[in-house]
């Protein structure tokens, strides 16, 4: 699983010219899953994320996560992150879990995280969707499950 995180003033996503989601302060997710993800990498991820200390305190150091902060969270399913650009010029896709596989954990990926007490809104999966935000700091990072961790 491979999420982008991005620490954002707002958020929302449109899709057919009507808004499906939109937060305030919080976090924008933009969800990968691989097709030999678990519900295990979904619950390591959404515990990483909950837990980011990368909002400030009074004394501008990041010491706050989305749940101090009572921030929320939105959340949009992104297969082309799971791009493998290493050969030619067109994205092979093959990595992405196909979406029979891929909404399910999704949906439990969200649904774990509202279990935190977090506001969770997202995107419809599968759809056409145009995301804005504002990125505070800019702060982007880039969350994978502990199997598939970059060494």
């Amino acid at each position: 699983m491979r999420v982008v995180v991005q620490r954002v003033t707002e958020a929302k996503v449109i899709v057919n010219q009507e808004t499906v989601g939109q937060i305030q302060e919080g976090l924008l997710l933009l969800v990968g899953i691989k097709q030999d993800d678990t519900l295990e990498d979904i619950k390591y991820v959404a515990d990483k994320i909950a837990g980011l200390r990368i909002f400030e305190d009074q004394d501008e150091r990041m010491n706050h996560s989305v749940i101090d902060i009572k921030g929320s969270i939105l959340s949009v399913s992104q297969f082309t992150l799971y791009g493998d650009t290493r050969k030619g010029r067109r994205p092979n896709f093959m990595e992405a879990a196909k979406p029979h596989v891929a909404e399910p954990l999704y949906d439990a990926f969200n649904d774990y995280l509202r279990g935190k007490k977090i506001p969770v809104e997202t995107g419809v999966f599968g759809a056409m969707m145009d995301v804005s935000f504002t990125n505070s700091g800019p702060l982007t990072l880039i969350v994978e499950s502990k199997e598939k961790v970059i060494k």
